[in-house]
């Protein structure tokens, strides 16, 4: 009898602690940090190979941010995966709520698969043991079990949570927040402690029910904001407003932490397949391929001399020399330079950044759009100049601004203009003006991708300056 296992991806982080190159705009999860695929779609993968003869893996199930659906969309078709459910969290309320969110979208029509949840920024080493592991924790959690997976550290670990159970038969005792550096190395002597990795296999009605009985508030609130869900598409939109009194709370504190000794055991499966949750730069340090002296390297980087050093470069060459337990992170417009065993404190340069009302926390200089992109290539005093690159078929909503005009010149491709009532089209080496306050709109209706340079001008110039008419995309600012 197969087994019907549904995917769960919680996408909705914010990795803070990965600035620069982890944006609000564009999270950790969707970045390629390690091998050729982003975080997100490595984990999603990795779920999908957990089918088996007697395990249907159904098509992917994401819980996110709205602002990345267009973002989580395109990585998922990337893939292939052109069916996938995407329920958008109207505002962050933490893994519990997300977790039912996914239970009841999965329990449609009367299901009640077996949910095989992820984080969507954490990596694996070994892809076959994973494999093998997430199959034996479905088959244990399709007779009702609660199933975690735990990692066998390798080092005392103050970063992680921590699981106690009976090594013989893998019945979790208890759960032990994160330890300071002695309590740690105790736990990794002992034997019988493991990392959370948080990740859980249960059914849907299972989740149901046991934050019925630990958390019946926030079932019912999260309900209601179900209950007034819209669908547009593959997006699924709980109610903004009642979803907004929903308890924010983990999925550990909410239930999984409360399960020994209940009437809702947890059982553990070990994970030993290089598992790492990249929480921080020094996590990817050691997720990384080292050279002989240790240093890990990705982009244009060249180092003389150096020992246990971390540098990503997204396009400039970096040189680094006499660099020891460094991290070195480039990007189009900042430059981290941090202590490796300091990387947790990069939270505190993104608050710092977010008090003084910069913007350099929240968007990238590239910025991908569900048209296209756009690169903020040039800017001053009242002008800004934009790289902006359209898909094949796509268009930019109709808009107006209430501070700047713009200028824009096709490098290639074809544009067609809407401009007020007229309608324009324009070839390579051609232009147009667009007049502060008039209804515009930019489509690419050509078989190539539309290249244009824009400029634009006046007294302010934010992304929020934007008034929408119709957009393709269902966005309102």
């Amino acid at each position: 009898m197969k087994i019907d296992a549904q995917p769960v991806v919680m996408a909705g982080g914010s990795g803070t602690r990965l600035w620069p190159l982890s944006r609000a705009g564009c999270p950790k999860q969707f970045l390629v940090l390690s091998g050729d695929q982003s975080l997100f779609q490595q984990a999603t993968q990795r779920l999908l190979n957990a089918r088996a003869a007697d395990i249907e893996m159904a098509a992917p199930l994401i819980v996110g941010n709205a602002e990345h659906r267009f973002v989580a969309l395109e990585q998922l078709r990337e893939m292939g995966q052109t069916e996938p459910w995407l329920v958008l969290e109207p505002a962050g309320r933490n893994t519990a709520p997300a977790l039912t969110l996914a239970a009841l979208q999965a329990s449609e029509g009367g299901a009640d698969p077996v949910l095989v949840v992820t984080p969507a920024d954490q990596t694996v080493a070994d892809g076959t043991v994973f494999t093998t592991a997430v199959q034996r924790a479905v088959r244990e959690a399709a007779d009702g079990a609660i199933v975690i997976l735990g990692v066998a550290p390798d080092r005392p670990e103050t970063g992680y949570g921590y699981i106690r159970c009976d090594v013989d038969v893998f019945t979790v005792a208890e759960f032990k927040e994160k330890p300071d550096a002695q309590t740690a190395a105790r736990y990794v002597a002992d034997g019988h402690y493991y990392w959370n990795s948080g990740m859980f296999v249960l059914r849907a009605s299972t989740w149901l029910k046991a934050l019925a009985h630990f958390e019946p508030a926030m079932l019912k609130a999260v309900e209601t904001a179900w209950a007034g869900r819209k669908v547009d598409g593959r997006f699924v939109r709980p109610d903004g407003e009642a979803f907004a009194a929903v308890p924010s709370e983990s999925v550990d504190y909410a239930v999984i932490e409360r399960c020994p000794g209940s009437r809702f055991p947890i059982r553990m499966v070990p994970l030993n397949a290089g598992w790492n949750d990249l929480g921080a730069w020094d996590a990817v340090w050691q997720a990384g391929t080292p050279d002989e002296r240790g240093n890990v390297t990705r982009g244009d980087a060249l180092l003389q001399d150096c020992a246990g050093t971390l540098v990503h470069s997204s396009g400039r060459l970096v040189a680094g020399v006499g660099l020891t337990d460094v991290v070195v992170v480039e990007t189009a417009d900042a430059v981290l330079v941090a202590d490796r065993s300091r990387s947790q404190e990069v939270k505190a340069i993104v608050k710092r950044l977010s008090d003084q009302g910069r913007g350099e926390h929240l968007l990238h200089r590239k910025v991908e759009r569900p048209w296209g992109w756009y690169d903020s290539i040039d800017m001053g005093p009242r002008f800004q100049v934009k790289r902006i690159v359209v898909k094949p078929g796509a268009a930019l909503s109709l808009q107006m601004h209430h501070h700047r005009a713009e200028h824009w010149i096709v490098v290639s491709g074809t544009a067609l203009v809407t401009r007020g009532r007229d309608k324009i089209m324009l070839s390579e080496n051609q232009s147009t003006y667009i007049p502060l306050g008039e209804t515009h709109r930019l489509e690419n209706p050509g078989k190539v991708e539309l290249e244009i340079i824009e400029v634009q001008s006046g007294s302010y110039l934010g992304e929020d300056d934007i008034v929408r008419f119709e957009d393709t995309y269902g966005r309102s600012t």
